[in-house]
């Protein structure tokens, strides 16, 4: 069984054979994919590296989490599975606590 990593901060310009050279320095690597967003193509700035065991995911973890890579500080965990079977990072990719809305307090929406 593969072992999911999220890998947040990195280069707009990591590609997904970049990320799996990367982390092949730690073992086994299953998938490396970039997250890019869907209607530019470009990345989202992370991405998903499923590593082949727990142990390896654990000294990826430890190897690069922190680390800068590209000009840009990675971050590195393991990642959260979620309801509908895939993995997801913790927290949510969403606009905030808020649904979206960006705070602001007081006065009413008039929608």
């Amino acid at each position: 069984m593969a072992h999911k990593l999220f890998v947040g901060g990195l280069n707009f310009a990591t590609s997904n054979e970049r990320l799996r050279e990367l982390f092949a320095e730690c073992g086994q690597v299953e998938s490396a994919t970039v997250v890019t967003d869907r209607d530019t193509g470009r990345s989202r700035g992370f991405g998903f590296v499923e590593m082949g065991s727990a142990e390896e995911a654990e000294q990826a973890i430890s190897k690069f989490n922190g680390q800068e890579i590209d000009g840009r500080r990675l971050q590195v965990e393991k990642a959260k599975e979620g309801g509908s079977g895939g993995a997801r990072r913790s927290g949510s990719f969403g606009g905030g606590s808020r649904g979206g809305y960006g705070g602001g307090g007081g006065g009413s929406r008039r929608w």
